[in-house]
């Protein structure tokens, strides 16, 4: 039997080894057991200074409390086996903290978790690894978004097939389809931004109604939080129940850096994480858009573009001369995961009661997987954006497998006026046959049909054949697009 020590690593550990596509990224780490943990850490230590704040807790205890909640001071093994007999995590953690806490101040201890539940540590702790995880998927989108403005402009009048329904349709020029994966991906970012600034704390209590963050004020002593005259050391049958969870929910906001909350708990009331599921989602497709067409352009027959070439990277198990779209293929691997992820954190909105016994408890893993499939997706994207090689002259090439064939819509709409458009179409078909069964050029052939002698000159025929010639908008739109 292998083990840790013949170096195949601990056996327990999610490596990535299914998962390529977010191995070793920036957003895997971010979203680690021992980085949920930290922010379930931070959580803890961002309440106890929010409180005492407003004076119901010790500034010096707040001050232990912060200073030793470290996930390296636990065994983050050891606290998942214990959510076992809890069913999340929270208990055990703060079981483990009072007892770091406790060994160097009992009196602190007793200010741990003070009033709180589970459900607004680890909603915290989640919406915290989001936050922290959306920033490094942001970066990554603005690199690779910046990458594409550049393919952009520089084949803004590069010609090339447009393609629709797998088949070649009309010219268009690769500048446009750059600045479209890009449009996309600055789609995603503005939806990531709005979901970004307003990611909230949790703070419900045991039900919903912050019950004991409320008994706890009474108890050390908050009366009229923030009334001129209080010493925070009376006792309180007047406390300013309104105003005090209005004022801890901004201090524990502010302690954290995410949002106080829409106006009610939302232990039962999951709009914040279809938010987010949605965003995510959203930006797994945007990336996965580019992807595909990168692989549909890559193909053999294709080949109007490729990666950018590394040694060793896309070889074959068996094939020795294929070097596969491996950065396309992990991205897009990604994209089609997400979304399903997601909507399994949507149907997480049917919660039952003021907590679900299970639809909470089914979104950790599944918001870790979006978080960091899409983290490793928007990774892999800046360097599929920065180093992919275009090749126009296999653009041209393509375009001239069908030649003037490619045109045919203009073609239409300029004899349609002098024939009709039922003769300009039956015309159009039969000199297209010719000049494809022939080898002749398509603006000869149509120069001779004796319906439309005199209609254009020679000159006039060979424009209208020639592909470059219609593109239409496309490098107004890459400006327009570019200007954004």
């Amino acid at each position: 039997m292998t083990g840790p020590q013949d170096g195949v690593g601990d056996p327990l550990l999610d490596a990535g080894l299914l998962s390529p596509v977010r191995a070793g990224t920036p957003a895997e780490a971010a979203v680690s057991d021992v980085a949920w943990l930290q922010a379930m850490l931070d959580a803890e230590a961002a309440l106890a200074r929010a409180q005492a704040a407003l004076g119901l807790v010790p500034r010096a205890a707040a001050e232990t409390i912060s200073r030793l909640a470290r996930a390296e001071l636990l065994d983050v093994r050891a606290l998942a086996l214990a959510a076992r007999d809890t069913a999340n995590p929270v208990v055990g953690v703060v079981q483990a903290l009072s007892g770091v806490v406790g060994r160097e101040d009992p009196a602190a201890a007793e200010y741990v978790h003070r009033g709180s539940t589970s459900q607004d540590v680890l909603d915290t702790g989640a919406m915290l690894v989001a936050c922290r995880t959306l920033r490094v998927i942001r970066g990554d989108l603005a690199r690779a978004a910046g990458s594409l403005a550049d393919l952009a402009g520089a084949h803004r009048d590069t010609l090339m097939a447009g393609r629709t329904l797998t088949m070649h349709a009309v010219p268009t020029t690769f500048g446009v389809k750059a600045a479209g994966w890009r449009q996309l991906l600055l789609d995603a970012d503005h939806r990531l931004e709005l979901v970004l600034e307003t990611l909230p704390v949790s703070l419900g209590g045991s039900a919903g109604t912050l019950a004991g963050y409320v008994e706890y004020a009474r108890i050390d002593g908050r009366t009229a939080v923030g009334s001129e005259g209080t010493t925070g050391k009376e006792r309180g049958a007047d406390l300013d129940v309104a105003r005090y969870v209005a004022e801890l929910a901004e201090a524990f906001a502010a302690e954290t850096g995410l949002s106080a909350g829409p106006a009610l708990p939302w232990h039962a009331l999951r709009s914040p994480i279809a938010d987010l599921a949605a965003a995510l989602a959203f930006t797994a497709g945007a990336l996965g858009k580019m992807a595909v067409d990168v692989q549909s352009l890559t193909r053999t027959e294709v080949g109007e573009v490729a990666e950018p070439s590394v040694a060793g990277r896309g070889v074959s198990s068996a094939m020795p001369q294929k070097r596969n779209p491996v950065l396309a293929t992990l991205v897009r691997s990604a994209a089609l995961q997400v979304p399903v992820l997601a909507a399994g954190l949507t149907q997480c909105l049917v919660a039952e009661d003021e907590r679900s016994a299970g639809a909470w408890h089914a979104e950790w893993q599944l918001l870790r997987e979006c978080l960091r499939l899409t983290g490793g997706a928007a990774h892999t994207a800046v360097e599929l954006a920065a180093g992919l090689e275009v090749r126009p002259e296999r653009m041209r090439q393509n375009v001239a497998l069908i030649g003037s064939a490619l045109v045919s819509e203009r073609l239409a709409a300029a004899l349609a006026p002098r024939l009709g458009k039922a003769t300009a179409k039956r015309l159009l078909s039969a000199a297209t046959e010719v000049a494809s069964g022939s080898g002749r050029p398509l603006p000869d052939v149509l120069a001779e049909l004796p319906e439309l002698a005199g209609a254009f000159t020679a000159e006039e025929f060979v424009r209208l054949c020639d592909p470059a010639d219609y593109t239409g908008a496309a490098g107004a739109l890459v400006d327009r697009a570019l200007a954004r």
